[in-house]
Parts: structure tokens; sequence; C-alpha cells
């Protein structure tokens, strides 16, 4: 099974869980904020994609922090101890797939080679 995580009003992961319905594949949906964010989960994202693919640099949440604590993020502890107290800074979706590899963000046509 497909596990889709991310938080419900985000438009990449609207728009990546319609691509998947529109397909006819199943999946589940993870939501970081009624479920929380798995740690085990967090940490395999951080080792299989790296710090930097997982951190979402270009949304609300981390321009709304402050510049010392964007400063201190620096390599996979720093960015997994604030992606545990921010899951929004996630890069979403973040997706398991059946063969149990791994992909962040949402491209349709790389998809299409998935399913």
């Amino acid at each position: 099974m497909i596990t889709v995580y991310g938080i419900p009003n985000c438009d990449t992961v609207k728009k990546a869980r319609a691509w998947l319905t529109a397909q006819g594949v199943d999946h589940t949906f993870h939501d970081f904020k009624k479920l929380g964010v798995p740690v085990a989960e967090l940490d395999q994202w951080l080792a299989a994609l790296g710090w930097e693919a997982v951190l979402n640099r270009k949304g609300t949440t981390w321009r709304q922090l402050d510049e010392a604590t964007k400063a201190g993020v620096t390599d996979a502890a720093s960015t997994r101890a604030l992606l545990l107290q921010h899951a929004s800074a996630i890069k979403r979706p973040v997706v398991r797939w059946t063969d149990g590899s791994l992909s962040v963000g949402f491209d349709g046509g790389a998809w299409q080679q998935r399913v």
C-alpha cells in the first residue's frame, strides 16, 4: 500500500492525492496535524532522501522562523529536531511506495513510472 504523508490543506498534497485517486491507485494518508510526525519514518526519510530534500525552506513555516533558528539548521540532526517541532516545515508530500522506496514532492510524470 502506498502511504502519503502530509497535511490535508496543502495544495501539493491535495494534487498528489487527487492524482493517485484519478489513476485508481489505492493509498492511505497520514495526516501530520492529527497523527503527528512518525519519528521512525522521519529518520528513514532523512537517511534515504537527505535532510535538504525533506526540509521545506520555501514554505510559510520556514519563513516565519526566527533567523537564529534557521541558522541552527545545518545537518540531519538539527533538521530532525526542527521537523519534530514544526511538522509543516516538512516538504510535502512524502510518499512511501509499495516497493518501500521514498519520494518527496509531487511530479505526475515521475509518479506515472511508479504506478
